[in-house]
């Protein structure tokens, strides 16, 4: 049964929380137009777009972005000041133990994460189709396909390549295609390069060449001009890899197992997104109590010192989850090894600090 003084802790853990987003934003929003200003005036979107399509999806997307950093700011402030006017050590005093004034911090940090997990996995990712969708249009340049030896599979046993493939004008050079079937090659296509024709919805080969396998048979055909259909489009060479932040998360497990199939490269990028919307939140927890161990003694220097130290280490959580991510997508590291290492190093920080705050 919770007491009043579990109720007060929670009342102030999670108004500290909200006011600090609240006040956080408002600067974000400022600094964001300032830098945008430009765009807005070159692109002239309407004021309704600029308001509903990309600041009120924006908002949220930010706020939960970084809601652990929110939370330790939060646990850190409200912490240090009933320490500096001795709440806590009334508390302990008054036979509480330690462990069992940390049972409001965990109580509060439950609600955020489970309410983060939910705004992660369905909410945010129908709020960023609108914010992606208005960046496309009026604060990003045409996306430019710069991938080099683009490998894939189209369906099962028939392979694509490109040597590249320019998403401005919808061309991939050096284009070939085979049919594998039982380790035997039945067909095999290279061509100069290959152009969408959007006229006709087909692609347009250039200089190509053509063999079939039937049986004994062998069929060999060249030419200068081919218009044909392939099974992919050109807009699955023209996608951003921030596309997966406007899937929610059952549609983010189908398109990864397609990609998969298809052998496309970008698979590190989509899973780290996957398991970063669990991963995420679970931070709430360890730096709750990181933040409950750190802020709960006097110690000279006061409320500073303790915010001094708290965003230290709340900015070292964030550098390690970069640098972690950055292996997975560019290193080999698995997605789901990269996301929870900076979680599992810093939930033995948040215990050994535990364990010295309660001496």
């Amino acid at each position: 049964m919770m007491k009043k003084l579990d109720i007060y802790i929670i009342r102030k853990f999670l108004g500290t929380f909200f006011l600090s987003i609240v006040l956080i934003i408002m600067i974000v929003v400022v600094f964001d137009i300032s830098e945008k200003m430009e765009d807005f005036l070159a692109k002239k979107p309407s004021l309704h777009a600029i308001i509903f399509d990309y600041y009120l999806n924006f908002i949220p997307f930010f706020a939960n972005l970084f809601s652990p950093l929110f939370t330790f700011i939060a646990v850190i402030y409200f912490t240090s000041r009933m320490a500096y006017r001795s709440e806590i050590i009334a508390i302990l005093s008054s036979g509480v133990s330690f462990r069992r004034m940390l049972f409001p911090y965990m109580i509060s940090a439950t609600l955020l994460a489970v309410l983060s997990l939910y705004l992660n996995h369905f909410v945010i990712p129908k709020a960023n189709q609108k914010r992606l969708a208005f960046e496309e249009i009026y604060l990003r340049d045409k996306y430019d396909n710069k991938d080099k030896n683009i490998h894939r599979q189209i369906e099962p046993g028939t392979f694509i390549y490109f040597n590249s493939y320019n998403s401005i004008y919808n061309t991939g050079y050096q284009f070939s295609l085979e049919k594998i079937h039982d380790g035997i090659r039945s067909y095999y296509l290279k061509s100069d390069f290959i152009k969408w024709d959007s006229t006709k919805n087909k692609w347009t080969v250039e200089n190509y060449f053509i063999r079939k396998i039937e049986g004994m048979h062998e069929v060999i055909l060249s030419g200068s001009q081919l218009d044909t259909t392939f099974n992919f489009q050109p807009a699955e060479f023209s996608k951003r890899e921030n596309l997966t932040e406007a899937m929610q998360t059952p549609e983010l497990n189908r398109f990864i197992a397609d990609e998969k199939e298809k052998g496309s490269s970008l698979i590190p990028f989509y899973e780290v997104e996957k398991y970063r919307r669990t991963g995420f939140p679970f931070a709430t927890f360890v730096l709750t109590l990181i933040g409950a161990s750190v802020a709960s003694r006097k110690v000279r220097g006061g409320i500073g010192w303790h915010i001094g130290l708290g965003l230290l280490i709340s900015f070292s959580y964030i550098l390690f989850m970069q640098v972690s991510t950055t292996f997975a997508t560019n290193g080999g590291l698995p997605a789901a090894v990269a996301v929870w290492i900076p979680n599992v190093i810093f939930s033995i920080l948040a215990l050994f600090m535990l364990r010295e705050a309660t001496k």
